[in-house]
């Protein structure tokens, strides 16, 4: 890609304006490859973990509730689970999985210990949700289960006997699952061997780290033709040290290494999700495409030790955080979420597909009413996010293969921060082309054309979210201010694809 460099011009006022009132004109052209690789549905993965109200209340009400339930699980969440088509859930944690003892978590609830939820928020845990409520629930809704090992506080001897439990047909450990009333075994496909041990999952180094990883994943075994994904626990945003450790002394023992990317620049102080002037969000659009360059740091890494690229780099954890909403518990990190996170959800998953080689699954978070959250829930409503919407909206792009393109646009500069006002995708798969665009500028609509590269199309159909602000949000008992519409504004004519991509938005075509 190629980009015209445009400065932002902060006012008195505190407003921001980039450049002129002009549409943005941008160019380009796709590049279609039966080389490129697919891109993995897995990119689209969440993440659940026993945070505030993502497990208890928002998916899991328990049988007696009066929330219409499934066995206990939300049925306006179960809908909302098939409707994105979720492929992978991340569970239980997230750093409440180094404290997390899954023996606590089976048997009858009401002989189930009670527990201090000592990272976030001193939340009693009634273990009330364990192993089999998660992966039951993930047999419900046709997800693939993605279980965080406890290598913080645990042993090897507890995470051998609970992958033993999950998917092993007989032996000590199958006879006490069947005891609690499931006669066959789960498949589980992702196991990781530690979460964030550089920090709250036992502050290791990273050389120490490795060798704990080469001993516990010996006895991650497999049982009754399931086969384990195993995942190392990797380094923070671009800790590259970590990741060369890791793959220098375990390369060969494992599947994936994971590492973990926030769009935050003072933890401190996070902002609001909410209330933020054009500045903060322009910043923040800078920062989503610093993970790009973190993909790649860790990516030519992965190649020294790895160069068939067989390790999968698995960016497990990832998305906006921000101060969470006034009067609610600060240690439950509930947030609203604005177009600002839209447009942040899609230019990630844009640079995610450009890394189809490498980068084999993405877990947002979280799921539900945490972070970076798909849906919000209260008592019995239910709120799906901008951020649902984007990923609703990218289905199309899962396990289709990824059509390279580039783009000439302008590029806006801040504090040292580089952002393209237009991100795109694009990819195939049964004979469809889904070409995916976001303008990410507040102002400016862009005229855009981009060349087919001989791709046969003549129709186009097109879908589009945006918002009048870039504050606009869903809310409870609201009419939905964010969501999917029709998009009639492209053509193609004479092997070119054009296009005005309004500001703040994101268009998704189909062409064929």
């Amino acid at each position: 890609m190629s980009f015209k460099k445009i400065s932002l011009t902060l006012l008195a006022a505190g407003a921001a304006v980039v450049g002129s009132a002009a549409d943005l004109k941008v160019s380009g052209g796709l590049h279609p490859s039966a080389d490129a690789p697919v891109i993995a549905k897995e990119m689209y993965g969440q993440f659940t973990e026993h945070l505030g109200n993502c497990i208890y209340g928002g998916i899991w009400v328990g049988e007696d509730s009066k929330i219409p339930n499934t066995s206990g699980y939300r049925n306006d969440v179960i809908e909302a689970i098939r409707e994105l088509k979720v492929p992978v859930m991340r569970w239980p944690g997230g750093c409440f999985a180094d404290e997390y003892h899954w023996m606590d978590g089976i048997g009858p609830r009401s002989e189930r210990p009670r527990m201090v939820n000592t990272n976030w928020g001193g939340t009693v845990e009634d273990n009330s949700f364990g192993t089999h409520e998660f992966l039951n629930l993930c047999e419900l809704v046709g997800v693939e289960p993605y279980i965080s090992g406890n290598v913080g506080s645990g042993s090897v001897e507890e995470i051998q006997k609970w992958i033993e439990y999950m998917t092993a047909s007989d032996g000590p450990m199958a006879l006490l699952r069947k005891k609690n009333g499931r006669e066959k075994p789960w498949k589980v496909k992702y196991f990781g061997v530690g979460n964030e041990t550089w920090g709250c999952g036992g502050n290791m180094t990273a050389e120490y780290y490795s060798d704990i990883y080469r001993r516990y994943q010996t006895y991650c075994k497999n049982y009754s033709g399931n086969t384990l994904y195993k995942i190392a626990s990797g380094g923070n945003a671009a800790d590259y040290h970590w990741t060369e450790v890791c793959m220098k002394n375990a390369a060969s023992m494992m599947d994936g290494i994971s590492f973990h990317y926030y769009y935050v620049d003072d933890w401190n102080d996070k902002g609001s999700a909410t209330n933020f002037s054009d500045e903060n969000y322009y910043m923040t659009m800078g920062h989503v495409y610093d993970i790009n360059e973190a993909i790649k740091g860790h990516s030519a890494v992965m190649d020294k030790y790895d160069p068939k690229r067989r390790v999968g780099l698995m960016i497990d954890e990832w998305g906006t955080w921000w101060n969470v909403e006034p009067g609610t518990n600060p240690g439950h990190l509930f947030q609203q979420n604005t177009m600002r996170d839209a447009l942040v959800a899609a230019v990630s998953l844009n640079i995610f597909h450009n890394h189809a080689a490498r980068v084999k699954m993405a877990n947002i978070a979280q799921f539900a009413n945490v972070l970076q959250a798909m849906l919000l829930t209260k008592e019995g409503q239910m709120v799906k996010t901008p951020t649902f919407y984007v990923f609703k909206m990218y289905i199309p792009h899962m396990e289709a293969r990824l059509v390279p393109l580039d783009i000439d646009c302008e590029v806006l500069e801040i504090h040292g921060r580089k952002a393209p006002l237009v991100s795109a995708t694009a990819s195939q798969k049964d004979g469809v082309t889904t070409v995916s665009l976001a303008n990410i500028s507040l102002d400016k609509a862009a005229d855009i054309d981009l060349d087919l590269g001989g791709i046969a199309a003549s129709k186009v159909k097109g879908e589009i979210i945006s918002s009048k602000n870039i504050h606009d949000y869903n809310d409870f008992g609201l009419a939905e201010k964010v969501n999917i519409v029709p998009f009639n504004g492209a053509k193609i004519k004479n092997g070119k694809l054009s296009l005005k991509l309004p500001a703040r938005s994101i268009v998704t075509l189909s062409l064929n």
